[in-house]
């Protein structure tokens, strides 16, 4: 019994992991553009591994692989350094908000593709309003030094058709790959490793 426990609790940390790894390399699958105000905007796939997390791995190991990968991918970005811990926690919440709306409001029915699209689309609103109060106050009151709440929103605004885009495409893409993914590993008999 205790081993059984141990051997679950493994295959868990390893895909999360391995998701983490994913995340990561997934970052740098991007298309990175200057802004006017406030240094620079990217359209990218990761936010569809951040969703992807959550689905496949739960909230919890959701949050650690969405938010560590994003997180390492800012140290060795230059332009993202600074904000690297901000990162852990706005795109761990992707994987967070994903996980959670799946497995708690709707696990009767996790592996349909309406149920995916779903938490998906609720990590990709939460993510979009995190990070545009990211962008008003780290990227236009600190590193901006905007006094002015117009130069601010500015700044959000600027961002935001990367933004509404890097959401729509990981709604779309995200519970895809999760249906995808659930039956084949269900199909090996790996389900002990989704949550």
């Amino acid at each position: 019994m205790n081993g059984n426990r141990t051997h679950q609790a493994l295959l868990k940390l390893t895909a999360t992991a391995m998701m983490t790894a994913i995340v990561f390399v997934g970052n740098y699958l991007r298309i990175t553009m200057p802004v006017p105000i406030g240094g620079v905007t990217a359209f990218t796939l990761a936010n569809i591994l951040c969703a992807l997390s959550g689905i496949l791995l739960g909230p919890w190991y959701g949050f650690l692989a969405s938010g560590l990968g994003s997180f390492f991918y800012d140290l060795t970005n230059p332009n993202y350094a600074d904000e690297a811990l901000i990162t852990l926690f706005t795109k761990g919440m992707y994987g967070l908000i994903a996980g959670l709306v799946l497995y708690c409001l709707l696990k009767s029915v996790k592996e349909r593709y309406g149920a995916q699209l779903a938490a998906t689309a609720c990590a990709a609103v939460a993510y979009m309003a995190a990070y545009s109060v990211k962008v008003y106050f780290w990227n236009g009151m600190v590193k901006g030094g905007f006094t002015e709440p117009v130069q601010c929103w500015a700044g959000v605004v600027s961002r935001l058709p990367a933004t509404v885009t890097n959401g729509v495409i990981a709604i779309i893409f995200a519970p895809i790959l999760g249906v995808a993914l659930m039956k084949a590993l269900r199909s090996a008999h790996l389900e002990k490793m989704l949550a």
